[in-house]
Order: C-alpha cells, then sequence, then structure tokens
C-alpha cells in the first residue's frame, strides 16, 4: 500500500462523494441556468439596441422636420420683411408725391394770391391814375360828378 493506492483510494472515495451529493446535476443546473440568465441579457441587448436604433431614426427625423421648420420661418420672415420694405417705399412715394402735390398747390395759390394782389394794386394805381388825369382835365363842379362815375365804373370792370 504504497502512496499511489491512498491517492487512488483518496479519488475513488471523492467521486462517490460528489456523485452522492449530486454535484454534476447541481453543476449542470448552474450552468443551464447562468446560460439562460446570458441569453436572456443579450436578447434584452438586442431589444435595447432595437430601441436604440428606433429613437436614434426619430430623432434625425425630428431634427430634420425642425431643420426644415426652421428654413420654412427664415424664408417667411423674409418674404414678410421685403413685403414690408415694399410697402414702407410705396407709401414713401405716396407721401412724396402728395407732399408735391401739396407744394405745388401752395405755390400755384400764392401765384394766384400774388397775382391777384398785383391786379388790385394795379387797379387802384389806374383808378388814381385816372382820377388824377380826369381832375386836371375837368375842374368844374359838374366834372368832380363825372369822375366820381368813372372812377367806379372803372373799377366794376377792372375788378
Amino acid at each position: 500500500m504504497d502512496d499511489s493506492f491512498w491517492a487512488f483510494a483518496a479519488l475513488v472515495i471523492f467521486l462517490a462523494l460528489v456523485w452522492y451529493v449530486k454535484a454534476p446535476a447541481k453543476v449542470g443546473k448552474t450552468l443551464d441556468d447562468r446560460a439562460a440568465r446570458i441569453r436572456d441579457e443579450i436578447e434584452e441587448a438586442r431589444e435595447l439596441k432595437e430601441e436604440a436604433k428606433q429613437q436614434l431614426a426619430e430623432y434625425q427625423r425630428r431634427c430634420q422636420e425642425a431643420e426644415q421648420e426652421a428654413k420654412d420661418i427664415v424664408a417667411a420672415a423674409k418674404r414678410e420683411a421685403a413685403l414690408l420694405l415694399e410697402d414702407a417705399n410705396r407709401k414713401n412715394e405716396e407721401y412724396v408725391v402728395r407732399r408735391t402735390a401739396m407744394a405745388e398747390t401752395k405755390i400755384a395759390q400764392a401765384e394766384s394770391d400774388a397775382v391777384a394782389e398785383v391786379r388790385a394794386s394795379a387797379v387802384d394805381i389806374a383808378i388814381s391814375a385816372a382820377a388824377k388825369v380826369l381832375a386836371d382835365r375837368n375842374s368844374g363842379s359838374e366834372a368832380g360828378r363825372f369822375i366820381d362815375e368813372s372812377i367806379g365804373e372803372v373799377r366794376k370792370r377792372l375788378n
């Protein structure tokens, strides 16, 4: 009985003990449970990956929609600004035309008033000149009445 025999006997006892406590079944069950848990984790990881892909696609779609909406808003703002500028230019031109017309009207009125004033002055000067000429020609009592009638008639005709 040498050491090899005792090593062999210990091995046989050890194997019998392992078989008695059903260690291979427990080890197999533990390995099967672990394999099932790993499969579940892999499946869950696949599902999370698919969900992440879907969320990424949704994010990219929303990003493109937001960019397009921003471009539309900028284009609308540019159109509105162009319309406002065009409207302001049109109103400015209308204002200038109105002010020019008002100025021309005022100038025409002032011209008309000046012409009327000059005419009135000319009439007064003509009447006084005619009165002086007639007074110098007719120096009698009857002449005064004639002069007054002539002056009145000249005033009627010139005004």
